[in-house]
């Protein structure tokens, strides 16, 4: 619960920046039309994300046959969570890791690499794999796409706002309605803050299906063991991931640190492995 009303506040804080920012520079009209360009182009991707992402991971469905111990796993889960049974796909790589994605639990899928199967036992596999279920129970996939249409509607509208500042289209000498400060804000301190927010509901969703994994795997042990084998093999065998899809794994697929944690898609590993422990007993 604690969770899900700091997802809700954060999207209240990110639709104010939205609103404030929209308002100084472009007005009611503005904002409407960078956010209907947003939602249009984020529409497009929630419906046919799945595909996209699969492919660009060269991922095939993944049969029983070839991997009974991964489907009957995702079954026993699935059937505890009251949930149709998702696809499973392979992705081809020996970085070990795991994403799930589809528009609901009706169209889901879970992503599983070739190292992540290689590396864990079958109680530290149930973690993840009832982490990536949480994910589409909770039905993060519309979660983040609403979250980066507002985002994306603000940027537009920062945008705007520089070109404004460069071509002298705001503000100048015989008008009065301009007002530089908060064209200044548009277009620095909101795409900024936008991200931040945006950045802070992937993490608060993100412990969020930690915590449903550990509910549908009957404890929080396997999945706790499973971060730790990830974060530090990870480490030695990166995914070559893009950044646009970055937040969708359950652990960050890049060797490099972030800049500040602030900025980061996921929570530090030690955090979650921490929140997971507090459910002992």
């Amino acid at each position: 619960m604690g969770n899900w009303l700091k997802t809700m506040v954060l999207f209240v804080a990110l639709a104010a920046v939205l609103m404030l920012i929209g308002g100084a520079v472009a007005g009611r009209t503005g904002i409407a039309v960078a956010l209907l360009i947003s939602l249009a182009i984020n529409f497009f991707s929630y419906w046919f994300s799945d595909r996209m992402v699969l492919a660009a991971y060269h991922a095939k469905e993944l049969s029983e046959a070839e991997a009974p111990r991964v489907h009957a796993i995702v079954a026993q889960l699935s059937q505890t969570a009251h949930i149709p049974k998702p696809k499973i796909y392979r992705i081809p790589d020996d970085s070990p890791n795991a994403f799930a994605t589809g528009r609901n639990p009706q169209h889901a899928v879970v992503a599983v690499t070739d190292g992540i199967m290689q590396l864990l036992d079958e109680e530290e596999l149930k973690g993840v794999l009832g982490h990536e279920l949480g994910h589409v129970i909770h039905r993060d996939i519309l979660i983040g796409t609403v979250a980066a249409a507002i985002a994306s509607a603000i940027m537009f509208i920062a945008s705007i706002a520089r070109w404004g500042l460069i071509f002298g289209g705001y503000g100048g000498r015989n008008r009065n309605d301009g007002n530089p400060l908060a064209l200044l804000v548009a277009a620095i301190v909101a795409p900024l803050a936008a991200l931040l927010i945006q950045m802070a509901i992937s993490r608060s969703r993100e412990y969020g299906a930690d915590e449903e994994g550990a509910h549908l795997a009957g404890n929080p042990y396997g999945l706790a063991n499973a971060l730790k084998k990830l974060q530090t093999v990870s480490m030695r065998v990166p995914l070559q991931a893009t950044p646009a899809t970055a937040h969708m794994f359950i652990v960050k697929p890049f060797t490099g640190r972030s800049l500040m944690n602030l900025f980061s898609t996921h929570p530090p590993i030690e955090k979650r492995i921490a929140r997971l422990m507090e459910r002992r007993g």
